[in-house]
């Protein structure tokens, strides 16, 4: 029964690691002091580059990834296939029976939260931190992998369309309740009645936390000025 209080604790440790501001800090870069002042992946990319944004775009989702990967393995649901698979020793899976599936639900979502809270509000950073987004995309590819790939393809046409992450980040944020219902739906789940209601909750909550974590963008939207990601030209001299 202690994968019940350690998944979580162990989510929110790894969610919590800064990785923005420790990638910073190696350059001698205090990232809260430039650009949006976030500590995430978009504004160490936007202040640093590829070269340092990718890698913490990276690093944020596997945070959210691993403890929920783990947690969805350590309790399992009989008879019901596990999203992604580790190979973990028998003996330390717990399975339950799909009348006590709720239980397996719940502890995965608390998981995946406690993930995305550390992010957000990590100790390590005066309780402040990223806006969610890379680390609830990789708590999502532990819970739904496939949902993932419909969310990028939300978020790709939204940015491509704005050049706005925040419009792209906020929008994919608040399809995935709705993705969620429809996943559950085509499954014939929501029909059974054994749909995964705790999933939907935990979709709805992630959406208000992107949306309030956000607000200042969204000021910024309202009054233009907001910054675009724009396509860097070339500066051709002509003779």
């Amino acid at each position: 029964m202690h994968h019940y209080w350690s998944c979580p604790l162990l989510a929110f440790l790894l969610g919590s690691i800064p990785f923005g501001l420790i990638i910073a800090k190696s350059r001698g870069i205090d990232i809260r002091a430039h650009g949006s002042g976030n500590i995430g992946a978009t504004n160490v990319l936007r202040v640093m580059g590829k070269k340092y944004g990718i890698p913490c775009l990276i690093l944020d989702m596997l945070k959210g990834f691993i403890p929920v990967a783990i947690a969805v393995n350590l309790i399992q649901i009989n008879g019901r296939p596990v999203q992604v698979p580790l190979g973990l020793p028998e003996a330390w899976v717990m399975k339950l029976a799909a009348a006590d599936a709720l239980k397996a639900q719940i502890a995965h979502i608390v998981t995946a939260l406690a993930a995305v809270l550390g992010h957000n509000y990590s100790p390590w950073a005066g309780f402040k931190g990223g806006k969610g987004i890379a680390t609830s995309a990789g708590v999502l590819l532990g819970l739904m992998p496939f949902a993932v790939l419909l969310l990028l393809a939300v978020w790709l046409l939204l940015f491509l369309t704005t050049r706005y992450v925040s419009v792209a980040s906020i929008g994919a944020s608040c399809v995935l309740p709705l993705l969620t219902l429809w996943g559950s739906w085509h499954h014939g789940r929501i029909q059974d009645g054994t749909w995964n209601k705790p999933l939907f909750v935990f979709t709805i909550i992630i959406a208000v936390l992107a949306v309030w974590k956000h607000r200042s963008n969204i000021r910024r939207l309202m009054d233009g000025t907001e910054s675009r990601f724009e396509r860097k030209r070339s500066n051709q001299s002509s003779n």
